[in-house]
This record gives structure tokens, C-alpha cells and sequence, in this order.
């Protein structure tokens, strides 16, 4: 889950055999402590489902579905969802990042937090 700048808020990491819906729910159960001001969730079509029924019953926010227009045709950036890409695409750069090397999910995640520092330390800098 990031911020409206790409900046990373929480981030789980879960096996590969989790569905991206289901993982979500772990991800917003865990925001729900730290954010309590979160109000609206945008997320890509793949989301659509029993998420958006689950976020109703279970949390205080609104998931909006960032759909793409049903005459787009190839590649075209959507609102809002380049951030997450941007993110993923800065994350991907360091190399521990880039393959699964760690044994445990907890290591994963802890590398993802470190990379992310160094990402936002680095805009501080040059901004």
C-alpha cells in the first residue's frame, strides 16, 4: 500500500499462492491500526469482487476500482495507478529486491522497508 506520492505505507509479503484480493485484506486489516484517517483506496480492475464487499463490511474506507476505458486500445497510463507502478519500478532496482533470494517473507519485508528509505531519503536530498 502506498501514499498518493508512491511513498510505501505497509507492505506484506505472503506466498506466492495468495491471490492479490486476499492479500490486500491482510495488507487493509494491518492499515486500519497505523492510518486510521484512510479514507478512499483506489486499486486496478483485477481488485473488483468480494474485496470491494469485504472492505465495506470491515473497514471505514471506500475501495475505488480505477477501470480503463472500455475504447482504449494498447498501452495508455491511468489515473493514479502509475503510482503503485513507480514504486514497484524504484523497488525493482536494488538487487536483493530484484529476485527472490531471502529463505523467509519477514526478510523480504524488511528489505522492502530499507529500500524504501533509501528512496525517500534520496528525494529529500535532491529535493
Amino acid at each position: 500500500m502506498v501514499d498518493t506520492l508512491g511513498l510505501l505505507l505497509k507492505g506484506i509479503v505472503h506466498a506466492a499462492n495468495l491471490q492479490d484480493r486476499d492479500g490486500a485484506k491482510l495488507v487493509l486489516t494491518a492499515m486500519q491500526e497505523g492510518f486510521p484517517r484512510l479514507e478512499l483506496i483506489w486499486a486496478d480492475g483485477s481488485y473488483r469482487g468480494d474485496l470491494e464487499d469485504w472492505v465495506v463490511a470491515n473497514t471505514p474506507c471506500r475501495l475505488e476500482i480505477v477501470q480503463r476505458p472500455a475504447e482504449q486500445v494498447g498501452f495508455q497510463v491511468l489515473p493514479r495507478r502509475w503510482v503503485v507502478e513507480r514504486t514497484f519500478g524504484g523497488l525493482g532496482r536494488y538487487r536483493r529486491l530484484s529476485k527472490e533470494y531471502e529463505a523467509l517473507p519477514e526478510t523480504s519485508e524488511a528489505l522492502i522497508y530499507v529500500a524504501m528509505i533509501r528512496l525517500m531519503v534520496r528525494r529529500l536530498a535532491t529535493g
